[in-house]
């Protein structure tokens, strides 16, 4: 069955509300317990800028009262089944559109109390659209003590199986590592029944969801925007002002200290750590307030060209962070399951030996031996953050000595991969379906998450 649905994604950057129509289909496994894939296709995709007055409602309404919040959740709800009819005429899609999966804008979210918060009415854009609606997407893995994010590993896995490294660029960077080992698990089933037995509990602990490793990295978009903008830009095309700026160590150093890298995960940030931690620090350097770890010798403070090439550097070290230690944590996963391996029989401890031999090896960050196999060091970068030509740049300069190559996708998958996901997600929803990982969030168990809202007369 072919599924036709729209998907909505509202980021932290507040570029606009990104909208794609997408066809969606499970390919058929070919083994009893093969890994699920489906096809997608990107038919139409379009990115609607906020006007002003919509930006500034909707970076604002954390301050709102309870009341007034409730009202703008009801008229945004309304605005997004509005946009979504625009785009039905736009493109001729009537009476086409199955379903439409919304995530809103998020504007509260605070795992510790089990609370999210996203914006948008799903009832109000059912009745506006008169379309099926899935939204309120990450509520129920919060509720199961869940981080709520990411979600969109569960798209990464079903629809994008060619890459192990998944970075998304947008207001905020997050990354997800997929070690899948099932090939090379197939390889130790041709011996004996007790090969048998011991490949079966590998490919269990390696080949399942729990292979799935995601967490937000540090704003991105958001921050660098926001610098723009002292310049009088919306954004820094390609990164132009930053290429022209230098990085400057102390405040660097002040950025890649703070507490929230230090700490395990599964993690997530909310909106404010970008516009209420980081960019007052940068704030600070650039008005010239002196403190500790405050670079010296700027007189009047650092420019905005140096602010952002420091950014920058921020964001592509804690890329390159984060995937260190997911490649070390792969490969001490990998070693401790071959030990168990290896115990087993003399046939089964050569069986472990051609693994290691045909997966091959790389130093990794702990000074230790790293396995990696096929397409592990390949990285999909999506997001708005891939337009930034410099940033692009500085994370390729950063990866390659860990031997992972940043690709960056032709067509609509760069922007809109986050619609397509969420088009998935309501899919899945639907279905009655698993559709967040608690591998990725730190829930108790995996979700069906999302709240349906039937807009069609029965």
């Amino acid at each position: 069955m072919v599924y036709k649905v729209i998907g909505l994604m509202s980021g932290s950057s507040l570029d606009g509300l990104d909208i794609a129509y997408v066809h969606l289909q499970e390919s058929p496994s070919t083994k009893k317990e093969g890994l699920r894939k489906w096809e997608y296709s990107i038919l139409w995709a379009d990115c609607y800028p906020y006007s002003s007055e919509w930006r500034q409602t909707l970076a604002s309404a954390g301050d709102l009262s309870a009341f007034e919040y409730q009202v703008l959740h009801t008229r945004y709800g309304h605005y997004l089944g509005e946009q979504v009819l625009r785009f039905i005429e736009e493109h001729n899609l009537h009476y086409q559109v199955q379903l439409v999966a919304s995530h809103g804008h998020t504007t509260f979210h605070s795992p510790e109390h089990k609370m999210t918060a996203q914006l948008g009415d799903g009832a109000a854009l059912a009745a506006t659209a008169k379309i099926n609606v899935v939204s309120d997407l990450r509520a129920m893995d919060v509720a199961l003590g869940g981080q709520g994010a990411p979600i969109v590993p569960v798209g990464e896995r079903l629809l994008l199986q060619d890459y192990t490294f998944f970075l998304n660029l947008g207001g905020i960077a997050n990354i997800s590592a997929h070690f899948e080992r099932r090939a090379a698990s197939d390889e130790l089933r041709a011996g004996s029944n007790e090969l048998q037995a011991a490949s079966d509990k590998l490919q269990a602990d390696q080949g399942r969801a729990g292979s799935f490793v995601a967490f937000d990295v540090c704003p991105a978009n958001r921050v660098l925007n926001e610098l723009a903008l002292l310049a009088g830009m919306e954004y820094d095309a390609g990164g132009e002002l930053a290429s022209r700026g230098q990085v400057l160590e102390g405040l660097l150093q002040q950025l890649d200290g703070l507490a929230y890298y230090g700490k395990p995960y599964p993690k997530s940030l909310p909106n404010e750590f970008g516009t209420e931690t980081v960019l007052p620090l940068i704030r600070e350097a650039i008005e010239g307030k002196e403190g500790e770890g405050v670079d010296q010798g700027a007189e009047g403070g650092i420019s905005i060209e140096d602010a952002l090439r420091t950014y920058v550097e921020h964001v592509a070290r804690q890329v390159v962070r984060a995937a260190s230690g997911q490649l070390q944590a792969a490969s001490d996963k990998l070693q401790a399951a071959s030990g168990e391996v290896r115990a087993s029989s003399g046939e089964l401890q050569a069986a472990s030996y051609k693994l290691q031999a045909e997966t091959g090896e790389a130093s990794g960050g702990g000074g230790g031996k790293m396995l990696v196999v096929g397409n592990e060091k390949k990285m999909l970068v999506t997001g708005g953050g891939v337009h930034n030509t410099f940033l692009v740049g500085r994370l390729r300069a950063l990866l390659a000595p860990l031997g992972i190559e940043v690709v960056v996708p032709d067509g609509q998958l760069a922007d809109y991969k986050e619609a397509l996901v969420m088009a998935l997600i309501g899919v899945l929803r639907w279905r009655e379906e698993n559709n967040v990982f608690a591998s990725v969030t730190g829930a108790s168990r995996d979700s069906i998450g999302g709240a349906v809202w039937i807009g069609q007369e029965a």
